[in-house]
């Protein structure tokens, strides 16, 4: 009996998943699942999914039971330069969280705050939210003490003359010269981490990234504690240290 490679199964799907949005954007009105289903012989059943992911993406966009181009199409035909942080961003945490299936994100520094700009939830049952938009303590963070770490001496002076850090839980590290013994360990090893100092039962693990061999941001994996042991941090730090890789142009 023959047998379908996970390969030839994957070009399948991609190939599929092109047919659909060009026969999409070739037709004048929006057209129905059933529509798209017939003219490219592909099952409901596999349709359905190709289709809500590429609404998710904002290739396409549903109304009611019909489907359009979306104006995720656009940004194919942009430059480069034309892509926005978060739009470059956005593929690597993607890929983060597809591979650990653990909340990841990107954050930027806002002064002595960091923002997620990107975010993907775990879809396992025990996971961490993390909240977009939000202005969150540095010190608490792992995405933050990587960026601290990346700071120069004058400005993490400041930094510590200019914050009251607070005290989320019983692990949440404040005191100057702890945080400054932290901050230079993590410039050695090139990894920040948290146990449980900003949400209980939570450990965070970050990396700094740089574009141009400047700081950009920070990529972080949430991890619920049960779940992280040694190997779960090797592997989240080797995933981290490839994903940020590759959003530095350099």
């Amino acid at each position: 009996m023959a047998t379908t490679s996970p390969t030839a199964s994957q070009v399948k799907s991609a190939t599929r998943t092109l047919d659909i949005i060009e026969y999409v954007v070739a037709h004048p009105r929006p057209l129905v699942a059933q529509e798209i289903a017939t003219a490219l012989g592909i099952p409901v059943s596999s349709l359905s999914y190709l289709l809500a992911t590429l609404v998710e993406r904002d290739y396409l966009v549903r109304e009611g039971r019909r489907y359009s181009p979306g104006k995720g199409l656009e940004k194919l035909q942009l430059h480069g330069t034309s892509f926005s942080l978060a739009d470059r961003a956005a593929p690597v945490v993607r890929t983060l969280r597809q591979q650990l299936n653990e909340t990841s994100s990107f954050f930027v520094r806002d002064g002595w705050e960091v923002e997620a700009l990107v975010t993907e939830s775990s879809h396992q049952a025990l996971r961490y939210a993390v909240p977009t938009g939000d202005r969150l303590p540095m010190h608490a963070l792992a995405s933050g003490k990587a960026l601290l770490a990346g700071l120069s001496d004058a400005e993490l002076d400041r930094y510590f003359a200019e914050t009251e850090r607070q005290k989320f839980t019983s692990s949440t590290i404040t005191e100057e010269k702890a945080l400054r013994r932290e901050l230079a360990e993590i410039r050695k090893t090139g990894f920040s981490s948290t146990d449980e100092e900003f949400s209980l039962g939570i450990i965070g693990i970050g990396r700094m990234v740089t574009i141009s061999g400047e700081p950009a941001g920070s990529l972080s994996v949430a991890i619920p504690k049960v779940r992280c042991d040694a190997a779960m941090r090797e592997r989240v730090q080797d995933m981290l240290a490839r994903t940020a890789s590759l959003l530095d142009e350099t």
